[in-house]
């Protein structure tokens, strides 16, 4: 019994030190320390009736905690959200981003983040689908352009901030220049235009705008106008020569062109007009024939008959027929 209370002070404080050499020790091997998790993901809780524009989705989280427990901590260790289902709307809200470690051990170094926040009154709104005017080649004209959708009369439903919806209108463009009687295009990406700028559905919101549908078809119906070319005249070798002993000397075509008018995809493969051949097997001097101008089909011109003059002379090499 006197081994054990004898001295019973030295030895409680010899215990006392043996236990603070063990911490010591460990707590050099464990000590505590300090971690920033970067691009930890932000969440967000809404109301029904609001939207976030441009709201921030990561932030840097600073946690504090011994080196043995931050070992494995990453970025998904922690939850950064805000609750806003009791905001209101305004372009600087103050609220607050609340931070929590999902991990034993680990604290968050700054739980509570004040942010400010643009957030806006989330609504929708129903918008017709207007084919815009395309691009039409020469020589045609539209006559109609509709959007198509299950439901007539085509439209789309908008949902997001309801700042984004004064002035706003839809459209579909048909990208190729029309020429051809008829288009069908199935799916065209519908364009939303605000006070003549376009908008940017890929902007981001939370929760996302949305638009339904997001394509439409597109119909086109067009017809060919008329045209104008102007093409160049040309004399058609002689069916039969001068008579021996002559020859050709000189043509002259009058008019030198004339002004063509057809369907613009007739018109395109024309630039010359040959006139019927002429008989000069009789003709010993200048003369002078009426050859009606023949215009290709799907064409029409208003000078009906042109002038060919052919200068016609003896041949010094060759001795004339009597």
């Amino acid at each position: 019994m006197n081994l054990i209370t004898d001295d019973w002070r030295l030895k409680l404080l010899a215990v006392g030190l043996a236990v603070l050499m063990l911490g010591a020790v460990a707590f050099a091997q464990n000590p505590p320390k300090q971690v920033v998790l970067n691009n930890v993901s932000i969440g967000y809780t809404v109301g029904p009736d609001i939207i976030v524009i441009n709201p921030p989705t990561k932030t840097n989280v600073t946690v504090t905690g011994l080196a043995d427990a931050l070992t494995s901590v990453n970025s998904t260790s922690v939850a950064a959200s805000f609750d806003l289902t009791k905001a209101a709307p305004g372009p600087n809200v103050h609220v607050n981003l609340v931070v929590r470690s999902l991990t034993t051990g680990v604290q968050v170094q700054n739980p509570i983040v004040p942010q400010v926040l643009n957030i806006d009154r989330r609504s929708s709104v129903t918008l017709p689908v207007t084919v815009r005017p395309p691009r039409v080649t020469s020589g045609w004209q539209v006559t109609k352009t509709e959007a198509r959708c299950p439901v007539a009369p085509c439209s789309v439903v908008f949902n997001g901030p309801s700042t984004w919806e004064s002035n706003l209108v839809a459209f579909a463009d048909f990208t190729d220049a029309v020429q051809q009687n008829s288009y069908d295009v199935l799916t065209q990406q519908v364009l939303l235009v605000q006070n003549g700028q376009p908008l940017d559905l890929t902007r981001r919101t939370e929760p996302q705008v949305t638009l339904d549908p997001p394509s439409v078809a597109i119909h086109i119906e067009a017809k060919t106008g008329t045209t104008t070319r102007q093409v160049t005249l040309i004399d058609a070798p002689p069916s039969h020569g001068p008579p021996p002993g002559y020859r050709v000397t000189n043509v002259t075509v009058d008019p030198v062109t004339v002004v063509i008018t057809g369907a613009p995809d007739a018109l395109a493969r024309i630039t010359t007009i040959t006139l019927s051949p002429v008989d000069l097997s009789g003709a010993t001097s200048t003369k002078t024939f009426q050859v009606t101008i023949n215009y290709p089909d799907n064409t029409s011109g208003a000078v009906a008959v042109a002038k060919v003059t052919y200068s016609i002379s003896a041949n010094p090499n060759a001795t004339p027929s009597p």
